[in-house]
């Protein structure tokens, strides 16, 4: 499987009035017949052991000063990230905390029987001076872990 990064699609810009950040990645998933809700959970749903210990140190990071760690969030969830809607073609995941807001869209469109592209797309509003250092720190540890999650997306 190979991933791409992908200019994000304009259709999902509404997901996140005025965010300043959006970066999208992309993968052909062939011998699966996946919808959205599957898609997401193969990708954001478990972590390589890596990305768990990345964000386990974020949580600790962050904790102390306030900020969200995903367990404290209501409803349903996929992997840490809450659910804000979800499609037969796309679910979107997200939060909203005082440094930030952020939005992941998991959008998959079918190729033919057994193929479908999968798209992890990532948007994020930053409120204030910390939103802006948050995102600058997190920013090179998000180009490796999406594409790394978005490959699960083909392990059943």
């Amino acid at each position: 499987m190979r991933i791409q990064s992908v200019p994000p699609e304009s259709s999902l810009r509404p997901l996140l009035p005025g965010a300043s950040f959006a970066d999208a990645f992309t993968a052909v998933i062939g011998g699966h017949d996946l919808d959205a809700g599957t898609a997401a959970a193969r990708v954001m749903g478990r972590s390589p052991g890596w990305i768990r210990w990345l964000m386990a140190l974020r949580n600790g990071i962050v904790a102390p000063l306030g900020l969200k760690t995903g367990g404290d969030a209501r409803g349903p969830k996929v992997g840490f990230f809450p659910v804000l809607s979800q499609a037969a073609d796309q679910v979107v995941l997200g939060l909203d905390d005082r440094h930030l807001d952020f939005r992941v869209a998991v959008v998959v469109a079918g190729l033919g029987p057994g193929r479908q592209r999968v798209t992890v797309t990532t948007l994020v509003r930053p409120h204030n001076l910390l939103g802006r250092i948050y995102l600058t720190a997190v920013l090179p540890f998000h180009r490796l872990i999406v594409p790394a999650m978005l490959a699960q997306a083909e392990k059943a």
